[in-house]
C-alpha cells in the first residue's frame, strides 16, 4: 500500500494512492495536484523522526566517481527534520554557491522500536521505504566522509515521498533502480543491488550501539551521476516501486 501525509482544506490528512488520485481519510477522492504535499515520515500520523541517519559513500560507483577508497565500515551523519520537505516542493538554492547537486537516495522508515536487531531480523522493523532527494551544497564540504550541517541540513533541501510504500509491496529493497532527471534528461541511474552496506547490514550496524524509533529515518547513500542543478530546474528523483519525487530549484539571496 503506498501511504502519503498531505495538507487540504485547512488540515493535515493521511492519504492512500487511488487510481483517480488520493483516497482521504475523511472518504473523499481528490486528484494530486489539489493537496500539498508533506514528508511521509511516519508509520502512523503519531510518530515523528527522532534520528535521521544518512549515509555517505555508500555506493562503489559514487566513492569511484569521487575518487575514494570504498569504506570499511558505514559513514553515517546525521540530519534535522526541519530540512525535510515534500513532494512538488521548492529547494532554495542560495544564490552565490557554486556547486549544488542532487542525490537520489532509498530512504528506510522504521516501524518500530529496534536494538541489537541482527541483520537476519532486519527486515521486521521496517515500515516501508520512500524516495529521498539530499542535496548537497559542495561549497561548505569539508570533509567527504563526514559532511557538515551546512551542507546537508539547510530547509527544503531534502525532499522526500510522495510515497511511504509497505514493506511488503517492494519485491526486493536491495534489487531497485535509481533514476534523476534534470529538466527531462537522464543524468543518474543506479541500482540498490551496488549499495556496499545494504539495508539489513544498516539496521544491524546502528541498533548495535543506539535505539532506533518508529518514524526513524536511514537514507541509504546515493550512485554515481550527480550533477550541478541552477535556478529554476525541475528535479525528478525516481525509484523503482516507490515512486516519482519532484521538485524545483530557485535561487535565493
Amino acid at each position: 500500500m503506498k501511504h502519503a501525509r498531505i495538507a487540504h482544506a485547512g488540515r493535515i490528512q493521511h492519504a492512500l494512492a487511488h487510481e483517480d488520485g488520493l483516497l482521504l481519510d475523511d472518504g473523499q477522492v481528490v486528484s494530486e495536484d489539489a493537496v500539498v504535499w508533506l514528508p511521509p515520515l511516519a508509520p502512523t500520523p503519531a510518530h515523528r523522526p527522532r534520528t535521521i541517519l544518512a549515509l555517505g559513500l555508500n555506493y562503489v560507483d559514487h566513492a569511484k566517481e569521487l575518487a575514494f577508497k570504498p569504506p570499511s565500515e558505514p559513514l553515517a551523519f546525521l540530519k534535522g527534520e526541519a530540512s525535510l520537505m515534500g513532494h512538488q516542493g521548492v529547494t532554495l538554492r542560495p544564490r552565490a554557491v557554486q556547486n549544488m547537486h542532487y542525490e537520489c537516495e532509498l530512504a528506510v522508515v522504521i516501524g518500530r522500536e529496534a536494538k541489537d536487531v541482527k541483520a537476519a531480523q532486519a527486515d521486521d522493523v521496517v515500515a516501508g521505504y520512500t524516495v529521498a532527494n539530499d542535496y548537497a551544497i559542495r561549497d561548505y564540504l569539508e570533509n567527504w566522509y563526514r559532511p557538515n550541517f551546512k551542507v546537508k541540513n539547510r530547509p527544503t533541501c531534502t525532499p522526500i515521498g510522495p510515497w511511504l510504500v509497505d514493506r511488503d509491496d517492494v519485491p526486493n529493497p536491495m534489487d531497485l533502480r535509481l533514476q534523476t532527471l534534470v529538466n527531462g534528461k537522464l543524468t543518474q541511474e543506479g541500482t540498490t543491488k551496488d549499495m556496499i552496506f545494504d539495508v539489513p547490514t544498516l539496521i544491524e550496524y546502528f541498533t548495535s550501539f543506539m535505539t532506533l524509533y518508529p518514524g526513524d529515518l536511514i537514507l541509504t547513500g546515493t550512485p554515481d551521476g550527480v550533477v550541478d542543478c541552477r535556478d529554476g530546474d525541475h528535479v525528478v528523483t525516481a525509484i523503482e516501486h516507490i515512486g516519482q519525487l519532484h521538485n524545483t530549484i530557485r535561487e535565493v539571496d
